[in-house]
């Protein structure tokens, strides 16, 4: 075993594998069959990228992109085109939803607190907040932004599956060897020695299913750590930005099977912001995905 930074690898016959913490999650870069030396600058590069998109866009930080965005006071914010990318989708991302997905319903968590107990905020408190949220409110032009004072942007809702993707693909240039990255459970991977094989997590059981791949991303989304239990009633974390309130009647998970990370999260996401009607919009857009609506096993599409 090696360390540098914070980076732990690991062998195990063929196979390397390198963790670290990022976004706070568990992180991991898996590939086989190549010199440690490659090992090590494949995961090193996996590790760099993502902690330099977390140093970008965490909305927790005070000296980044997004806090000079966020704290502008109503001022046009210069972009590069990176940052206008990740916008364009978010802006697709809400086009898409009707709304239901929404980058600037961020500043609502000052009313919400999914901390497992039954307290739930005052409706007046989230009257306060919701002239705060609203994607059609923000100006945009080519490469700059301007906010409305008090408003706020957070990526978190796509920034995972991005950071997956693109230290994936960075990596992926360094060989063509067998490849998996793993950010919290959303990944990618590739593979032509043998497949993938990979734990879909549970919201009552540690192991809902297994999947087995060669090419391809898994995305999830759900309330299985996050979320208030009030009279028997469970809210979900994913809160709907029109009402400031948890999205109801939404399942309590839902994997996605795709070709990208951002396509998997994206899918995953505005499925459980359907609520009830989940499986309808899974099934119409062609998705393999596994999805649990209580502590059963999760049914498959």
């Amino acid at each position: 075993m090696s360390q540098g930074r914070d980076i732990i690898m690991e062998q195990d016959g063929p196979l390397w594998r390198g963790r670290f913490a990022a976004m706070a999650s568990p992180c991991e870069c898996l590939i086989r069959g190549v010199s440690e030396s490659l090992a090590w600058r494949s995961i090193q590069c996996v590790a760099e990228e993502v902690w330099r998109i977390e140093h970008k866009f965490s909305r927790y930080r005070d000296d980044n992109l997004m806090a000079t965005i966020n704290n502008a006071s109503g001022q046009w914010v210069a972009l590069d085109d990176e940052t206008a990318r990740l916008l364009d989708f978010a802006d697709q991302c809400w086009r898409l939803s009707e709304g239901a997905f929404d980058i600037t319903s961020g500043v609502l968590r000052r009313a919400w607190q999914f901390d497992g107990s039954d307290c739930l905020p005052e409706q007046a408190q989230i009257d306060t907040l919701l002239p705060l949220v609203g994607w059609q409110k923000v100006d945009r032009r080519a490469h700059s932004i301007r906010l409305q004072a008090g408003m706020e942007l957070d990526l978190g809702g796509i920034g995972k599956e991005y950071a997956v993707d693109r230290a994936f693909n960075l990596a992926g240039q360094l060989s063509e060897a067998d490849l998996l990255v793993n950010f919290g459970g959303d990944l990618v991977g590739r593979a032509s020695q043998e497949p993938w094989l990979v734990g879909m997590e549970g919201t009552a059981r540690p192991l809902a299913g297994r999947l087995q791949f060669t090419t391809g991303a898994l995305a999830t989304s759900g309330d299985s750590r996050r979320f208030l239990l009030r009279d028997g009633i469970r809210y979900s974390h994913v809160l709907d930005p029109r009402s400031g309130w948890p999205v109801s009647s939404a399942p309590r998970a839902v994997t996605v099977f795709g070709q990208q990370c951002t396509q998997a999260g994206l899918l995953s996401t505005l499925a459980i912001l359907q609520g009830k009607d989940a499986e309808r919009l899974l099934d119409e857009a062609g998705a393999q995905y596994w999805i649990q609506w209580g502590d059963d096993a999760p049914a498959t599409g």
